[in-house]
């Protein structure tokens, strides 16, 4: 499963990239807003970093804008992704912008009709959101479960699953679990990957034992 990271910030994705841990990342309006930078800047710079998919987010909410505002985000750097909302408009626009090769993020994803037409119209990735369907008392991965077979039912649909709202280390493991494509994380969750308490009492155990040898490697 590939990782992407769910961030605006930087210096969080240079520091996941230094490790070898992104394939791409997604931003949102939200995320920009914490950024408390030009939109355009911060893109540039975040497909600077980073080689993979870099999903850039329309804010007009009518099929026209965002092809227009599709076509100033494009030309940022190649690596950049359109996000689309998953609204009637959101797939006119995802229709044309396959046609004319650009890849395509289709968010906001709920249930797994929405996936369906969003395959249909060309999606590169669908978001559908987990988290939030935890919120209210559904079970999100359910929703990464149905979807994953109606892809797999069909050849023709090539659209990845990119699990968004992911939360917790076990979503993560619950995604990868249920063939989801990519998962799209916060930064804090991605590195929360890595605990273990054994790890980390072997860890002490084994420096304790090499402090009583009195040795140093250098």
């Amino acid at each position: 499963m590939k990782i992407f990271v769910d961030t605006a910030d930087v210096t969080e994705i240079r520091d996941l990239a230094s490790a070898g841990l992104l394939d791409g990342v997604t931003t949102n309006p939200s995320l920009i807003m914490k950024a408390g930078r030009p939109m355009k800047e911060v893109i540039a710079e975040i497909c600077a970093v980073v080689d993979g998919p870099v999903s850039a987010e329309v804010i007009a909410t009518d099929a026209a804008g965002m092809l227009a505002e599709a076509a100033v985000l494009t030309a940022i750097a190649k690596n950049v992704v359109i996000k689309l909302p998953l609204t009637w408009d959101g797939l006119k626009a995802c229709k044309a912008l396959t046609g004319k090769g650009v890849k395509t993020n289709v968010t906001l994803c709920f249930n797994a009709n929405q996936a369906l037409l969003a395959a249909k119209a060309g999606a590169t990735y669908i978001s559908p959101f987990v988290g939030r369907l935890d919120d209210i008392g559904l079970d999100g991965m359910e929703l990464i479960q149905e979807i994953r077979a109606i892809y797999d039912n069909y050849d023709e649909l090539t659209t990845q699953v990119l699990a968004a709202s992911i939360r917790t280390p076990n979503h993560v493991k619950l995604a990868a679990l249920a063939g989801a494509d990519c998962a799209t994380i916060p930064p804090a969750t991605i590195k929360s990957l890595l605990s273990h308490p054994l790890t980390d009492k072997g860890i002490d155990a084994f420096m304790k034992d090499w402090a009583k040898t009195g040795q140093s490697i250098l």
